[in-house]
């Protein structure tokens, strides 16, 4: 199959980024649909109140993956997009980097848990699952594979993974197990992502065993992903402190309830890390050969975003109560759908946030998404605070909306990059879309 040529474009490499990011959506989209039926099965099996315990424990992992991945995922693409012939190194060092992080994360974890533990939710729970921090450090395969635009392995591994944790996962509901077998099962979920990015990369004649340690590539690293790793912190806060706070507040039904809310509307959020993370090098190539082609390909991106997901979030508003019934949840599930059509707006932002921040580092500026991020942190902690404790899940799903909203676009405030403010307003009230239409 041949594309239609585009001027400006070179063909070859437009059918290659073109088809890789085509075997993302691919593997993403299989792993969707498995990870949704099974995830809707899990909940009804757990009904509202174990569900809510259930997710209370996933939470503690999401507040410490950014330490635990150490923000190294789009450095790792970049320095073997620049530097192909220190493959071992660079993979190397960034592995035990990310397992030295992942058993860091134990210990602070447990000290979150004390500070502020989630209402019915033991800490064994929490312990297993603070187990994959260092699990996951073989995900520095996936960047290698991205980084070679080759990303139909890295679906092979997700789809492969995903139809054995849905099959575990339902045995697990056919034995009628206790609560905890799930705990197990969520860890085994990273588990056998990791298995399957080992045996990838050992099957393609490489071998993880030829990796190497450079203190000084290490530094390096570090220098340039620290505040990416203090702003995941704060991304993984306004993005899942919110059903934390509706467990302590209203209750682990109230929570068991809103985890359906969120996992249905953030469904959709692997669309821009899939299309921001194929493109990212051929961002990263307009940047170095053409600052005029740069600036065009970034906001062609933003539009892109809001194209995706502006119809996304018209549809689920006014099909929520429906989409309930149809995928299908128990009756007790019901009542959500009002959170939903709110919450789903929030996804806007996050898409358009996904995008800016691709531009900051290409920039360098990655020191920036800490303001950004603790920003929306504050706002989103501030507004459940007030909101929780007397609209229930709703008054969470506002909190998340605006947060997200307010983290985005933050960086209007900020001179240097305010530019790219005004470029993702364009694209969100669709005037670039209507400049396309008048220039034709």
């Amino acid at each position: 199959m041949r594309f239609p040529t585009i001027p400006g474009f070179d063909q070859q490499a437009l059918e290659k980024y073109f088809k890789n990011t085509g075997m993302m959506f691919v593997g993403r989209i299989g792993s969707l649909a498995i990870k949704m039926f099974v995830g809707i099965a899990v909940a009804n099996y757990l009904h509202r109140e174990n569900n809510g315990i259930l997710n209370g424990g996933t939470v503690y992992i999401y507040f410490f993956s950014a330490i635990a991945t150490l923000g190294l995922d789009q450095f790792i693409v970049k320095e073997l997009h620049q530097f192909p012939e220190n493959r071992d190194e660079i993979l190397g060092t960034s592995f035990w980097m990310k397992v030295f992080a992942g058993f860091s994360c134990i210990p602070l974890i447990y000290l979150a848990y004390l500070v502020y533990p989630a209402k019915a939710t033991p800490y064994h729970f929490v312990l297993i699952l603070s187990t994959i921090g260092v699990i996951q450090a073989f995900n520095v395969i996936d960047s290698y594979f991205q980084s070679q635009v080759q990303s139909k392995y890295i679906m092979q591994v997700q789809i492969a993974g995903n139809l054995v944790s849905a099959a575990i996962k339902m045995l697990l509901i056919y034995l009628k197990m206790p609560l905890v077998w799930f705990v197990y099962a969520y860890t085994a979920d990273f588990a056998l992502l990791s298995i399957g990015y080992f045996y990838t990369y050992q099957r393609k004649q490489r071998s993880v065993f030829n990796w190497s340690f450079n203190g000084k590539l290490a530094a390096k690293l570090l220098k340039y992903s620290w505040p990416l790793i203090i702003s995941g912190i704060m991304v993984s806060l306004y993005m899942k402190i919110d059903a934390l706070m509706v467990q302590n507040i209203s209750g682990p039904k109230e929570a068991g309830a809103y985890a359906t809310v969120a996992n249905l509307s953030e469904v959709w959020n692997f669309i821009p890390s899939v299309i921001v993370t194929t493109l990212f090098p051929a961002i990263l190539n307009a940047r170095r050969d053409d600052i005029g082609r740069y600036n065009k390909r970034i906001q062609n991106l933003y539009d892109l975003m809001v194209y995706i997901s502006l119809p996304i979030a018209v549809i689920v508003t006014f099909t929520s109560p429906l989409i309930y019934r149809i995928l299908p949840f128990k009756p007790e599930y019901y009542y959500s759908a009002p959170a939903l059509s709110v919450h789903i707006w929030s996804g806007v932002f996050v898409f358009l946030g996904a995008a800016s921040s691709q531009y900051l580092i290409a920039e360098n500026y990655s020191k920036l998404t800490f303001i950004r991020t603790g920003f929306g942190a504050v706002v989103n902690i501030g507004l459940n605070l007030l909101l929780i404790p007397g609209m229930g899940m709703m008054g969470a799903a506002v909190s998340t909306l605006v947060a997200y909203a307010s983290a985005t676009f933050v960086i209007l405030l900020i001179p240097k990059v305010s530019k790219q403010g005004v470029m993702m307003l364009k694209s969100l009230f669709l005037i670039s879309l209507i400049q396309k239409i008048i220039k034709k």
